[in-house]
């Protein structure tokens, strides 16, 4: 009755949802000996007669056990490895759309075969996500062996592809890639002027392998596509300098906890002294003000070889997480510019967003979305709010024997690296391997430094030397090792032991730090242990580590004070322990508040983004284009109408002269009235005399020559707005927070100005592509040949100054060359010749 009544309140756990699934396994079980005796051809067979199956009206559910049972025994023969019970749970779970959390070295990659397989019957497609090109390309051809045996296809997707290899790979049952390749590709295709260079197809069902990195770690890092903006870039160099000569404290304060600085009034009249302006915050200075907090963050802040390192004149960014570099990445908002000017370095260019999406929001677009990773549990609640995921908590196939030691807390850094050497040697003198984990590159080499003073042998990982990685990690587990390294070793790596280690106890693994998030130590303490073998972990902590230091308590280091604790003494009580994890669950607790606000200021944007992309790909399509146009027409003559012709007036007070002449503009037609007529009527007239004009006046073109120039103006004008309208939201957004000052909710401020912006773009949209439409002129052959760009029609200066869509002119035909069926059509359509002139000389 207890359990009913819990099972009501507060769902059903993780072993009571196990002890359903180990019935689906039974089941499995029990048809391992029918496709055991399968000839492989028979196996392969099966394939067709599961779909066949689904096509019959069945469901994945119904063929579960058939395909599990398929694709173990598969991987039996193909790989020699058979799928534990636990693993099938955990397929279970994946193709339930759920989190399956499986410690350490329980075959996450073997386990994502089932339910890719099940899935990919239904010919949707699978993604299979990773974190990296290295692992995408090892497991689509590790685990793909099984996908091709029984028949599926199986793409890869990485970066620097050519369009037509990404479009095959996107068009396989089975796609691997990582999280940054699918986001961008999907950014890509929204901002493609032609259906050709459109590459991934509808977004199914995707499995994240690593999924907290991916959902939770990276979630407060949006994927932006960017364009070079020309200003110059020397005036970071002189607010780095002003920056360089203030005080902290006297100048400015700095908030480590929030990363953020805090100029004082003395400051503000110090800077306004130097830079010569009156007022720093003045609307004409804002930039400058900006300019001098994003350098005194750089300086004060952002540490060389922490969070970032220098290499080639260029700033590399390191993530906090995984300890690797994040090639490509830059930080946002004046920031990195400013790093790059405190370091001396060439300053590159600002950029202006084009294109962004977030993680949170681009997996939210699948129809199922499941995840797998070892530590998943500390950030449940977190998944269920966001995602809508559950977590399930797989047992492990074997009983692990790890032996995690409590944390030795040191009163100061240099009494814990110390206790750190001293752990090390210790172990070397047994000849059992250590792996040391840090949380950055600087920490790394310190102790690294104090090694090679005792001359003792060790190797160094960390994202300055990464290319020596899979070599490092391959001997991280015999006898004698010694690795140092940063979180790069933390997760996604099987250190395998060496024979005659188990009985030296296993690899040791020693943290010199506690890390914000208990899920990076757990990831940590998983290097060991794996699969039932021996192992350990401690951690060593010090009162001055940055965790400590913002987030602990008080209380400890009055307590460790008032008992006379030296250096080198550790103290190891649960208080401790209890009071360390209190300062995790707190940051924790406030990254994950910061990235429910970036969702719900995201979620904003994404309503826009999506209408945007939905009406591009339509018009990409062609798809009832002219239509699309008579109904903006109708749209902007109904707007210009309601304005003089008020529903409360007369037709005998309406100001018909300036209606017109204002109709005109956007469409010079001439237009018709009755003014006795009612108003509805007379509002029909005006609008079928624009759709009229406008319907002879594409007559005058050549209906393909027309339909271009149409969807091209469309989409260039839309993203030309849309591409204005991301840089007033982000404006919008910089400042929205004051308005908290006048007791308004700033979300409720953004969303409320964000959809009005909105609404005055598309309206902007509708108005330059219906008064361009109108300025495309026939130029003849003469007037083409002083053209430098050869062109058949053109799109003059319209609203805005900008110049519209451009279709080539044709090219004069060699008749001894064979155009190519992918090479550019001749009619200057823009299309491949297969697809246009091509179709007709069939």
């Amino acid at each position: 009755m207890l359990n009913i009544i819990r099972r009501y309140f507060f769902g059903f756990s993780s072993k009571d949802k196990i002890s359903t699934y180990s019935k689906k396994v039974q089941e499995i079980n029990s048809l391992e000996p029918k496709y055991a005796a399968m000839a492989d051809n028979e196996l392969t067979s099966q394939t067709d007669v599961l779909k066949k199956r689904i096509e019959k009206g069945e469901t994945l559910e119904d063929v579960l056990a058939d395909a599990f049972a398929v694709v173990r025994e598969t991987s039996k023969r193909v790989l020699n490895m058979r799928h534990f019970d636990v693993q099938i749970i955990g397929g279970i779970v994946l193709h339930e759309g759920k989190i399956s959390e499986m410690k350490t070295g329980e075959g996450k990659t073997l386990v994502a075969t089932l339910p890719v397989y099940l899935n990919a019957l239904t010919g949707k497609g699978v993604f299979l996500v990773t974190v990296n090109d290295y692992l995408a390309r090892r497991d689509s051809e590790w685990m793909g062996a099984i996908y091709k045996f029984l028949g599926l296809t199986v793409g890869l997707i990485q970066s620097q592809m050519e369009i037509p290899l990404k479009k095959e790979a996107y068009s396989c049952d089975v796609i691997y890639g990582t999280n940054n390749e699918y986001g961008f590709d999907y950014l890509r295709d929204n901002m493609a002027t032609d259906l050709d260079q459109c590459v991934q197809r509808n977004l199914h069902y995707a499995i994240i392998d690593e999924v907290d990195s991916i959902l939770i770690d990276e979630a407060r890092t949006p994927l932006i596509i960017s364009g070079v903006v020309e200003e110059s870039t020397e005036k970071y160099r002189e607010q780095a300098n002003l920056a360089k000569k203030m005080k902290i404290e006297t100048h400015f304060t700095v908030d480590e906890k929030n990363k953020n600085v805090v100029l004082t009034e003395e400051g503000i009249t110090y800077a306004e002294k130097l830079l010569k302006c009156e007022y720093l915050f003045d609307i004409e200075n804002m930039e400058k003000a900006h300019m001098l907090v994003q350098s005194l963050k750089a300086l004060h802040l952002f540490k060389n070889e922490v969070d970032y390192i220098v290499k080639d004149n260029e700033v590399l960014i390191v993530d906090e997480f995984t300890g690797r570099l994040m090639q490509g990445r830059r930080y946002s908002d004046g920031l990195h510019q400013a790093i790059e000017a405190v370091e001396g370095l060439d300053i590159q260019a600002e950029s202006q967003t084009l294109a962004s999406i977030t993680f949170q929001n681009y997996f939210r677009m699948f129809d199922k979305l499941a995840g797998m990773t070892g530590t998943a549990m500390t950030e449940a609640a977190e998944f269920e709010k966001i995602y809508g995921l559950d977590c399930i908590e797989i047992p492990t196939n074997r009983p692990i024997v790890r032996n995690d030691a409590a944390d030795a807390v040191y009163k100061s850094r240099k009494g814990k690296f110390m206790a750190v050497v001293k752990e090390i040697n210790e172990c070397y003198k047994k000849n059992r391997p250590v792996l040391v984990g840090t949380i950055s590159i600087e920490t790394s080499e310190l102790i690294s430094k104090m090694l090679k003073t005792r001359g003792i042998p060790h190797n160094v990982l960390n994202a300055k030397y990464h290319e020596k990685e899979a070599e490092i990690i391959s001997r991280a587990g015999h006898k004698g090792a010694i690795t140092i390294a940063t979180n790069m070793a933390g997760r996604g790596t099987d250190i395998v032991l060496e024979e005659g280690v188990p009985e030296l106890g296993g690899l040791a693994v020693l943290g010199t730090e506690r890390h914000e998030s208990r899920r990076i130590d757990n990831q940590l303490r998983g290097r060991c242990g794996r699969q039932g073998d021996s192992g350990f972990s401690k951690f060593f902590v010090s009162l001055e580590d940055e965790l400590m230091r913002l987030f602990g308590s008080d209380k400890i280091i009055n307590i460790m004070e008032s008992l006379g604790f030296d250096d080198e003494t550790p103290i190891e009580h649960k208080m401790i322990s209890n009071s360390i994890e209190r300062a995790q669950k707190k940051v924790e607790l406030y990254h994950f508040n910061i990235r429910k606000q970036i969702l719900e200021y995201d979620n904003v944007m994404n309503k826009q983004r999506d209408t945007i992309y939905k009406q591009r790909r339509l018009i990409l399509e062609q798809f009832k284009l002219q239509e699309k146009y008579e109904d903006i027409i109708r749209y902007q003559v109904n707007l210009i109408f309601e304005h003089y012709y008020l529903e409360n007036i007369k037709a005998k007070d309406v100001n018909w002269g300036e209606m017109i002449t204002e109709l005109k503009l956007l469409i010079p037609a001439d237009y018709h009235y009755t003014e006795s007529k009612l108003r509805a009527e007379i509002l029909e007239e005006l609008s079928s005399c624009a759709v009229s004009f406008f319907r002879e006046y594409i007559k005058k073109f050549h209906v393909e020559d027309i339909f271009a120039i149409m969807r091209l103006l469309y989409i260039q004008t839309l993203d030309m707005k849309w591409i204005e309208h991301l840089k007033n939201m982000d404006l919008l957004r910089e400042g929205i927070g004051l308005r908290a000052y006048a007791q308004k909710d700033p979300l409720l401020e953004y969303k409320r100005e964000g959809y009005m912006m909105f609404q005055d773009m598309m309206n902007a949209v509708e108005i330059e592509i219906i008064s361009g439409i109108f300025k495309i002129h026939i130029i003849n052959d003469e007037e083409a040949n002083k053209l430098l760009q050869q062109e058949k029609f053109k799109v003059t200066s319209y609203q805005g100054g900008e110049l519209g869509p451009k279709v080539n002119r044709p090219k004069e035909s060699n008749p001894n060359s064979k155009v190519g069926r992918n090479d550019p059509c001749t009619c200057g359509s823009g299309k491949k010749y297969k697809k246009c002139c091509g179709l007709k000389n069939k």
